[in-house]
Parts: structure tokens; sequence; C-alpha cells
């Protein structure tokens, strides 16, 4: 399970009753994401805010690629989830301004 869309479904598996499975979808361009991120990130920033570090950090990092890509901080730009007063949120925004510089 080495490919990004394989960690991202088995980190977003985790939200999901037993026996359900969330799928990948092919976007336009081409792209496969993996669906269920959205739900899976705000999850785990309610993590984050309760205070679990570590693995949830991770994953919070492991979404943050398919939520660039989805457009997620288009609608809500990067700087507005790190000027907030949220930690989790400010997290997801740290770690998708550092990927987005980086390109």
């Amino acid at each position: 399970m080495s490919d990004p869309t394989s960690r991202l479904a088995a980190v977003n598996q985790q939200i999901l009753a037993d026996g359900e499975r969330l799928p990948a979808v092919m976007l336009k361009d081409g792209t496969r994401v993996q669906t269920g991120t959205v739900a899976t990130m705000l999850h785990n920033v309610a993590r984050y805010n309760s205070g679990e570090r570590g693995r949830v950090e991770v994953e919070l990092e492991t979404s943050v690629p398919t939520l660039i890509k989805v457009g997620l901080f288009e609608l809500f730009p990067v700087e507005d989830w790190i000027a907030g007063t949220n930690p989790g949120r400010r997290f997801v925004g740290l770690a998708a301004r550092k990927l987005l510089e980086s390109r």
C-alpha cells in the first residue's frame, strides 16, 4: 500500500462502518482521488483539537495533496486556515502552505 491513493484510502476507511468502502474516482484531468477525504479530514481535525498528535498529524498531512487537488484551498484559502483559532485547522493550513510552496 505504498501509493498515495491507497494510503489515503486506508486513512479514510477509519471513519466508515464495517464493510463499507469509499471509491477512488477519476477527475476530468485523469487524476484519481480518494473520496471521503474531506469528511475524514474534519474527523481528524476534531481528534487533533482534542489533543491527539503523532498518527493524526500524519493522517492530516496525507490528506493535503487531495484537498489541494479538489480545490478546497481555492474555496477556503490556506491563509484563512492558518489565521483562525482552531489548532487542527491551523495544522492543515500550515501543511497545505508547505506543500504548495514546495511546488
